[in-house]
């Protein structure tokens, strides 16, 4: 393994990124806003269940890949909170993914309880928006 402890060839969503496990070594990609922070997507690992955005900055994204718990930087009360630690609606990291922009993460994780403030599953299930929907286009078996 080399100095960024990275490995080469299919990783487990079968793509051929590399696996990095040093966080130092991610952070010299990832592109932070002029605020110092990154918006990190929370999903549930086995469902794909989309549960919250926060946002971290690159002391909380080392805490997230050391720790196996998330942390968030916290933009209204200046402070970093582990997701859980005052409700008991712990997130245990399963996975990190950085985005082919490098501006954007997903975390997957395993939710206990709720994962909003308001004490719902999900932050994205109080409003059903009705867009207007596409239509993709028919495709035959043979096509493809």
């Amino acid at each position: 393994m080399n100095a960024t402890n990275a490995t080469n060839g299919a990783n487990a969503s079968g793509t051929n990124a590399t696996n990095i496990t040093d966080p130092e070594a991610v952070l010299e990609r990832i592109r932070f806003t002029d605020a110092g922070l990154v918006p990190a997507i929370i999903q549930q690992w086995d469902t794909r269940e989309v549960l919250m955005m926060g946002w971290m900055d690159a002391e909380a994204f080392r805490r997230t890949m050391s720790e196996g718990r998330v942390t968030f930087w916290s933009r209204s009360r200046k402070e970093y909170w582990r997701k859980g630690d005052t409700s008991g609606h712990v997130q245990y990291v399963k996975g990190v993914a950085l985005d082919c922009d490098g501006d954007t993460l997903l975390v997957t994780v395993d939710q206990i309880g709720a994962a909003c403030h308001t004490g719902t599953r999900t932050c994205f299930d109080a409003d059903v928006l009705e867009p207007a929907l596409g239509a993709s286009p028919e495709i035959e078996a043979a096509d493809l």
